[in-house]
């Protein structure tokens, strides 16, 4: 990757965290397009559909929780996947305002398929790295989805660590 020039305020995208991983997140989503095929589920079907195969029955709320794919787009993409018959949804019995979700027969035959086309992306993704970095690179990579997550349980607060000085 070249060199960015700094601008005046000295930031520089090719040392960006944030903007490293949008590009790591672009190529990884080119990768899975290419291993998937125009005919397989889309990156965040596929998303959707690995999260069910471990919480089958959840609500649409809990799966926005689970996925972190935001509420109108994660309902639309259940309507779609309904219409494919990939998904299947009741009323809660608890609250019958929340629909559950869980994978009909077909979704779990499009998801076998599309978690080889994943697994395929995912090592082509990593393959730049050294073997011995490749680990210490998805924990780092956890530890960060870890911190995003305590910061919406916590409310969207980051926590600081304030280190205080003493008082000579």
């Amino acid at each position: 990757m070249m060199k960015g020039r700094k601008a005046g305020n000295g930031f520089d995208l090719s040392e960006a965290p944030s903007h490293l991983i949008r590009r790591c997140q672009q190529f990884y989503g080119d990768l899975y397009a290419r291993e998937a095929g125009a005919k397989d589920l889309t990156k965040q079907q596929f998303i959707l559909l690995c999260a069910l195969e471990q919480n089958d029955g959840v609500s649409q709320t809990a799966l926005v929780e689970i996925t972190g794919i935001d509420r109108s787009t994660l309902a639309e993409m259940v309507r779609r996947m309904l219409e494919k018959g990939l998904l299947s949804r009741k009323r809660t019995e608890e609250d019958q305002r929340a629909n559950a979700v869980a994978i009909s027969p077909s979704g779990r035959k499009a998801l076998r398929g599309a978690r080889n086309a994943a697994d395929r992306a995912e090592r082509a993704l990593l393959e730049p790295l050294p073997m011995p970095e490749r680990q210490k690179f998805v924990k780092a990579l956890s530890q960060i989805a870890q911190a995003a997550e305590q910061l919406v349980a916590d409310g969207g607060k980051p926590r600081r660590n304030v280190r205080r000085r003493k008082l000579s």
